[in-house]
């Protein structure tokens, strides 16, 4: 049997000052998603923000396939890390990092299964 390739969501949770979580989400969207969206693979980004946790934020990033997603080069990803850094210059922390496979998308009529 062929394995079917699914989408790969690609969940970050991070912790960031509550006065600065404004200026994070910025930042990475000025940083992080350009960067990205010059890899093969990458389908989109979402930013979630916790109306109960200022200090909580979470990255929804859509890839094409795992393979797509994993082939960025390590040292591309550093780099853009360390300028993230440099722009936003204040401690946060990686909370957790989660990965799961979407099957598929529903539509008209199964969205309310």
């Amino acid at each position: 049997m062929e394995e079917i390739e699914a989408v790969v969501i690609e969940w970050l949770e991070f912790q960031v000052p509550a006065a600065d979580r404004e200026r994070y989400v910025q930042v990475d969207d000025d940083i992080w998603t350009p960067a990205l969206q010059r890899y093969p693979g990458f389908i989109g980004k979402e930013t979630w923000i916790d109306p109960q946790d200022l200090e909580r934020v979470v990255l929804v990033i859509h890839w094409q396939s795992r393979d797509l997603w994993k082939a960025i080069p390590e040292a591309d990803l550093a780099e853009i890390e360390q300028c993230f850094d440099q722009t936003f210059a204040t401690p946060y922390q990686l909370v957790a990092s989660r990965e799961f496979q979407i099957r598929r998308f529903p539509v008209g009529a199964e969205i309310g299964r």
